[in-house]
């Protein structure tokens, strides 16, 4: 096993947006499952098998997914920083973990390869994947909900979700794509500080990012083509992938 880095896949998602009794993470794009697209590339970049932190009928995602994932369960859906801290066991050892959102069906193996290059080569506390969008119509309305990238000219300040943003906010362009790589042991410390006051009441990921700055570590960022960035949130985004080319 390579030592260097892990990834996990969040994948516990109720979907409630999706108007689909179905997981989230069982839904298809393009005829395949979205979190099946995503592994593939992670196979074809890493060869390894990902972790997939499940909740929402995790027996049944189990059954039909089958063992090309690892799988940690987390009960109670709390947020992100939450269900990358259910994965904390089995990474034991690892060096730095990757995270990524099972309903990002487009990410290539190449740009999985090309953001964890930048952190090793940068020795960088946290790595993460931008995208910019030239507005929020057509098919970059699946964009308008993300966590939008707040910067001094070059430099990150910090990552704010979008039920948290002011409307000047909500106007800004670079959203964060949700692909992380973190040093593993100020991940696993540094979780452990984050709160939930903010809007959804839940633990976010982004949070770390001011953590980070606060401690003076080095951020990279990676900016990558929006249609690898497009997620599922809702019943809408999805129609809207399923008409992407890829």
């Amino acid at each position: 096993m390579d030592k260097k880095i892990k990834i996990i896949i969040l994948a516990a998602g109720l979907g409630k947006r999706m108007q689909n009794e179905n997981p989230k993470v069982l839904l298809k794009v393009k005829e395949k499952r979205m979190i099946e697209h995503l592994r593939d590339s992670i196979i074809e970049a890493q060869n390894t098998k990902p972790i997939a932190v499940i909740g929402h009928q995790a027996e049944r995602v189990k059954a039909e997914l089958g063992d090309s994932f690892s799988y940690v369960v987390q009960e109670q859906q709390l947020g992100t920083a939450h269900a990358v801290m259910m994965a904390q066991a089995e990474c034991k050892d690892i060096e730095n973990v990757m995270v990524l959102y099972g309903d990002q069906p487009f990410i290539k193996s190449s740009t999985i390869k090309n953001i964890i290059k930048k952190h090793l080569d940068n020795d960088a506390t946290i790595t993460f994947a931008t995208t910019s969008v030239p507005d929020f119509k057509g098919f970059h309305k699946v964009f308008m909900t993300f966590a939008r990238i707040l910067r001094d000219g070059e430099k990150i300040k910090s990552i704010r979700e979008f039920k948290d943003a002011t409307e000047k906010e909500k106007e800004i362009r670079e959203v964060n794509a949700g692909c992380y790589v973190f040093k593993a042991s100020w991940l696993w410390k540094n979780l452990k500080n984050i709160d939930k006051k903010n809007a959804q009441g839940e633990y976010y990921l982004t949070d770390l990012v001011p953590i980070a700055l606060g401690d003076g570590e080095k951020i990279e960022t990676v900016n990558i083509e929006p249609r690898e960035a497009m997620g599922a949130n809702s019943k809408e985004d999805l129609e809207i992938l399923e008409g992407i080319e890829v």
